[in-house]
């Protein structure tokens, strides 16, 4: 299969900084808040270029949230930064009350998502973020899979109305979606297609997954592979129509298997078509100290374990 190529690895975080330096220069409406971690959240460019239309609140994400669901009142599109971990868990009360039920238009762009934050152990590793933030009546979800995808994922939500929730991450990563790609909200990206079985991967994973997909193809094994950018709204048209062909699903995140994007593609199939699936993603744990690669295959989160995870869920059809 071989369509696509690292074209030289970057963080994703660097993709939402460049997206928010661009933001600054198109969208005047566009505030940015940060929590203390303007290098972490690659802001500098975006602060440079317009220090008027940036709010450093410090270690209070509780305020930071309600400053930003404050500035919607004035037309403002506030985008909120600091770790994932702290995005969400920490104040998920404002997010609930100030956000999502007041319908308020705030960004919430969460770094260091998942295991693969690091060295800095279970405490900064949330693994729930996507779970949470998906109950949320009117919350719409992105994962985004590499720099470009961040990128444009970042402009396309300057453009939606309503509270996003935006998940990236800290390590450095292949980076092989187009440049300057359309991004959709809620529309899932075909990225190999294929008659045996579908692989649905999101974030770190979709490139893990078109490794699993070249290593299937070896053993005579045809993957469809789709990359599912956006978890809320899910694209459910995407799945079932690749289903119809494949008749079985092998789901792949970063993210605590309760609660994730392969819970929402369970609860799509059982409404719909109940077919066998296997989950890649971490099995009700917290994580640990670690460097992204080892975290990743202990935890099974790589291409050997959706290998594996396709061979299950085959044997089941």
């Amino acid at each position: 299969m071989k369509k696509y190529e690292n074209t030289g690895s970057k963080d994703t975080r660097s993709g939402f900084g460049a997206g928010m330096t661009e933001l600054g220069k198109t969208n005047e409406n566009v505030v940015a808040l940060c929590a203390d971690l303007i290098g972490s959240l690659k802001l500098d460019e975006f602060i440079k270029n317009n220090p008027e239309r940036f709010f450093q609140i410090g270690i209070a994400e509780a305020n930071m949230i309600g400053i930003a669901a404050g500035l919607t009142i004035g037309g403002k599109i506030p985008f909120t930064g600091t770790f994932a971990n702290f995005s969400t868990g920490r104040v998920y009360d404002q997010i609930r009350q100030s956000v999502a039920y007041s319908d308020k238009n705030v960004k919430i762009c969460a770094s260091h998502a998942g295991l693969t934050l690091g060295e800095d152990g279970a405490t900064h590793q949330i693994l729930e973020d996507i779970g949470l933030m998906k109950m949320l009546p009117g919350m719409t979800v992105i994962n985004t899979c590499d720099y470009n995808q961040t990128k444009a994922a970042t402009l396309a939500i300057a453009d939606h109305h309503g509270p996003v929730y935006l998940r990236f991450g800290r390590p450095v990563v292949p980076n092989f979606t187009p440049e300057n790609g359309k991004f959709e909200i809620g529309k899932a990206v075909m990225l190999n297609e294929g008659s045996d079985v579908t692989i649905v991967a999101t974030g770190h994973l979709v490139w893990e997954a078109l490794i699993a997909a070249e290593a299937l193809e070896e053993k005579g094994i045809s993957a469809e592979v789709i990359n599912i950018h956006t978890i809320k709204p899910l694209d459910e048209e995407a799945i079932l129509k690749s289903l119809s062909k494949t008749k079985c699903i092998v789901t792949a995140e970063e993210h605590n298997i309760i609660g994730g994007l392969g819970e929402s593609i369970a609860r799509v199939l059982s409404l719909n078509s109940p077919m066998p699936q296997e989950f890649v993603a971490v099995n009700d744990s917290f994580g640990e100290s670690g460097t992204p690669e080892q975290l990743m295959e202990k935890y099974k989160l790589n291409h050997q374990a959706i290998v594996e995870a396709v061979e299950r869920v085959m044997k089941r059809k």
